[in-house]
């Protein structure tokens, strides 16, 4: 670990590699030769051109898309998609049918529910959402616009390990806090966006990666800047886009890329998680994991402690050893360990041997 440096446990923003960071430091003042930071350059100059193309072409040769598929940079957060969605591709006789799987699944369910056109398709809410809804407990109407899904759950520690088959009806996924995080087979989904802050690059764009053929459609009774349409035909254009955050996203990318991949991400992660769900295991209940085993995610683990008081003395004393944002959300409390692609092994290790030590002294 780099001096006066933390392990940043951070649900998002994120921790992000140290390499893109060092990279993006060199090159802060004086970008590609501009003269200029790439703060400060147009998002109409070629530099920028280089950047926003080759980080549209890096994503989708990582997620193994086609041409059928597009690119774009949205913005106001994954918060602003969860309407954005019903408004654009669902309707009264169509809705959008939700899985609630978690707080976020919810959140854009009550979007799509307020607009009229939400329904639900299967929950375990009634469960503290501690698992992840299988595919025998999907009721998706046959009729429905889409199939919409929270990938990971940052706030219970869940996640996806199965691609719901959904007959014919467009798959949508919200991957804010997985997306490039392994393998997945990208062509089943119709629809994904992921707010880029949480594994991707600092807080300001939204992913999407999306079907052509869905975002071709015009829902010109909608203001320009809500309509997909504007963007896929701008090509993320129409207005200023957010230049440093795509900028450090395709940055991430390539890191992804020169790393080995997703294949590679994957490995990582699942050696990560795996010491840290084994030491949640293995304290004989000093340390309770929230979600199912069959539910584990691998970005976000989640776990309690024998009382609040031992909780606030574990994050304070986490600090002490270099293990930031370890503290768990303000709704369900506990702590919560993040540790995204960019997160080493070394630094999961080391929140391993912290928390053995704090058992020992405080079981």
């Amino acid at each position: 670990m780099e001096a006066d440096r933390v392990y940043n446990f951070n649900p998002g923003p994120g921790t992000l590699p140290l390499d893109v960071l060092k990279e993006a430091q060199a090159e802060f003042l004086n970008f590609n030769h501009s003269g200029m930071s790439i703060l400060e350059i147009s998002h109409r100059s070629p530099q920028y051109e280089a950047v926003h193309q080759q980080a549209k072409k890096d994503i989708k040769e990582l997620m193994e898309l086609g041409d059928d598929y597009e690119v774009l940079f949205c913005q106001g957060g994954a918060s602003q998609q969860f309407a954005m969605i019903p408004m654009n591709f669902a309707s009264g006789p169509h809705k959008g049918a939700y899985v609630l799987s978690g707080s976020f699944a919810e959140k854009a369910y009550k979007e799509a529910e307020h607009l009229g056109v939400g329904t639900i398709a299967a929950s375990s809410k009634e469960g503290s959402y501690k698992h992840i809804p299988q595919q025998e407990e999907l009721q998706i109407p046959s009729d429905a616009a889409y199939l919409h899904i929270c990938c990971n759950n940052t706030i219970y520690g869940t996640e996806y390990h199965y691609v719901p088959e959904t007959n014919g009806i467009p798959l949508f996924a919200d991957m804010s806090s997985d997306m490039l995080s392994r393998p997945v087979d990208f062509k089943k989904f119709d629809f994904i966006y992921a707010g880029v802050q949480k594994n991707l690059g600092p807080a300001g764009v939204v992913l999407v990666v999306a079907k052509k053929s869905l975002l071709e459609r015009n829902a010109d009774k909608l203001p320009t800047m809500l309509r997909y349409a504007t963007f896929y035909k701008k090509d993320s254009l129409y207005n200023t886009p957010p230049v440093f955050c795509i900028y450090m996203v395709g940055k991430v990318a390539a890191w992804i890329k020169a790393q080995g991949g997703l294949t590679e991400m994957a490995r990582r992660n699942e050696k990560k998680a795996k010491i840290l769900y084994e030491a949640i295991d293995r304290s004989n209940g000093f340390y309770r994991g929230h979600a199912e085993p069959g539910s584990r995610s691998f970005m976000n683990a989640t776990f309690r402690l024998p009382s609040e008081d031992l909780e606030k003395k574990f994050v304070t004393e986490a600090l002490t050893h270099g293990l930031s944002g370890i503290k768990g959300h303000r709704s369900v409390g506990g702590m919560r360990a993040s540790i995204y692609n960019a997160m080493p092994y070394e630094g999961v290790a080391a929140l391993v041997d912290f928390m053995e030590k704090f058992r020992k002294e405080n079981a």
